[in-house]
């Protein structure tokens, strides 16, 4: 029986590479890793962007280029690890040289953490997918839970830094933000910011089609604005209003301000021009009366 491994393994490879290399938006995050003006937010967009590319990539593959039908263990094995760790390699490379940027924008002078290569999550899709008799049956294993994968290792970098500028007497802050309005219960209830060591591992942690990010901020209560890259001290009034970032409880909240500053508004307005009123009111009665006695 011929090896089918090589050609899909190439397949795919060359699928990614063309695709990835014509991605305009992956080249404009890496003119801002350049010009050290990218976040972690960029970092998720990138692991995304990539992971789709990888995703799409083997959809190259279908069951009747497969004997049997099947994805044997040792085709999936020739073929899933070698370009999920060619993802990895790609991805954790932006997040280093992200968080070394942060790091020197912040005037923090400590090394900059790579997360491992999560080899046991490679190896439960190697697994998973050798064990299908039906390779259709299972390909959507290469779909979004690829571009997961790639999500984690940017997730992974942020709390491994975190982790590490804490346990060096920082104050590093993880804010998970949704992906959209109207996300699961899961991820609303993890959306907010975290100061460490008050940090749940669950905000690290994604379901499957998850497109929460996760942002970090190195600490000493330093912030950083990524419009403008200046750093600024938050002050306690500003911590107080991280419960807006909910956007039902933002929404709400605007419009009770406002309703509570017309009321006071109109309040004050009324309370001043009392007086002129009462004048006005003596004046009209004094002219009608002058004009009864003509």
């Amino acid at each position: 029986m011929e090896d089918v491994s090589p050609k899909l393994l190439k397949q795919v490879q060359d699928s990614f590479q063309a695709s990835f290399d014509n991605d305009k938006r992956l080249k404009k995050i890496y003119e801002k890793i350049e010009a050290g003006t990218a976040t972690y937010s960029e970092a998720n967009d990138f692991a995304v962007y990539a992971g789709e590319h990888l995703a799409k990539a083997y959809k190259q593959i279908t069951s009747a280029d497969l004997p049997d039908g099947r994805m044997y263990y040792n085709i999936a094995n020739s073929i899933i690890p070698p370009t999920m760790t060619n993802n990895y390699d790609l991805v954790s490379q932006v997040a280093t040289q992200i968080q070394q940027n942060l790091n020197e924008e912040a005037g923090i002078g400590l090394k900059t953490i790579t997360p491992e290569l999560n080899e046991d999550r490679i190896d439960g899709i190697v697994n998973r997918i050798s064990s299908e008799a039906n390779f259709d049956d299972i390909s959507w294993i290469l779909d979004s839970p690829i571009v997961d994968f790639s999500q984690s290792i940017v997730d992974d970098s942020i709390r491994e830094n975190a982790e590490f500028h804490g346990e060096a007497g920082m104050t590093p802050k993880i804010i998970r933000k949704n992906a959209y309005f109207g996300c699961c219960d899961w991820c609303s209830k993890l959306e907010g910011t975290y100061i460490y060591p008050d940090v749940p591992q669950d905000v690290y942690r994604r379901h499957d089609n998850c497109r929460c990010k996760v942002d970090y901020h190195p600490g000493n209560g330093k912030k950083q604005n990524v419009h403008s890259r200046e750093w600024r001290k938050e002050t306690k009034i500003a911590n107080n209003f991280d419960f807006l970032t909910k956007p039902p409880q933002r929404l709400m909240m605007i419009i009770k301000i406002i309703n509570l500053l017309f009321m006071v508004i109109q309040k004050n307005f009324l309370q001043k021009m009392e007086p002129f009123l009462q004048i006005k009111l003596m004046v009209m009665k004094k002219f009608t009366y002058s004009k009864v006695q003509i």
